[in-house]
């Protein structure tokens, strides 16, 4: 692992605490939940549009997308025609399984228990309020990290396989996969399904996971030279 890219890592977990830290000296998760939130209506924005549209369907793009990729990179040992795009795919798959996958609702949302907005005592439910390094009560499918939006953040995926070929086109599947995971947040913040700090972690680990996967499929050289064949 290059120096460059432990200090770029440490820089973003850095953003992430003193992010979370600044949300929880403001209050920011519990003020704009409250936003959402009216006593006998509940969360009564969630069902509306495009709330409601993008929670059922939101995920399905970068489900679709990894199940092509995975196609493509075992088409990749049977026909020769695949065999220019097997990195990429594999790089597509990997990413999605990992991060949205493994480490946001495998390893933290399946197992921290952090209440949802929805499950508090003050907005309706019957929970205390827990900030996101308290692992909390919740069994299962809890608060901390967000999933839909990791699985938003993900199709930022084609920034690390453009970005030494094609830099302009990188920067703006860049650009429209946080655009894509921050109006995934949104929904689910209008919802009462997460807090803003479970949104911000969801592209922090997203986005690193990514970052591992480039450089230890060293996509930067080897996309290069697929690049200049």
């Amino acid at each position: 692992m290059s120096t460059t890219l432990v200090r770029q890592l440490a820089l973003i977990l850095f953003v992430l605490v003193a992010a979370t830290a600044g949300i929880a000296v403001m209050d920011w998760d519990l003020a704009l939940a409250r936003r959402f939130y009216r006593a006998g209506d509940g969360f009564y924005l969630g069902g509306e549009q495009p709330w409601s549209l993008l929670y059922r369907y939101g995920e399905r793009p970068a489900y679709l997308v990894g199940i092509a990729a995975l196609l493509v990179y075992l088409g990749s040992f049977v026909t020769t025609r695949m065999l220019r795009y097997r990195l990429a795919a594999l790089f597509l798959a990997l990413s999605l399984v990992i991060g949205p996958g493994l480490v946001v609702n495998s390893l933290l949302k399946g197992q921290w228990g952090r209440p949802r907005p929805r499950h508090l005592v003050e907005l309706g439910g019957t929970m205390q309020f827990h900030q996101p390094w308290q692992p909390g009560p919740v069994p299962r499918n809890a608060s901390f990290p967000a999933g839909h939006p990791a699985a938003a953040f993900y199709f930022s995926a084609p920034y690390f396989l453009l970005r030494t070929t094609r830099p302009r086109q990188a920067r703006y599947w860049l650009y429209g996969g946080a655009l894509f995971g921050i109006l995934m947040g949104a929904a689910r913040i209008v919802q009462g399904g997460h807090f803003l700090s479970d949104v911000l972690w969801s592209a922090g680990l997203v986005y690193m996971t990514m970052m591992l996967l480039a450089a230890l499929l060293k996509l930067d050289e080897r996309m290069a030279v697929d690049g200049d064949r």
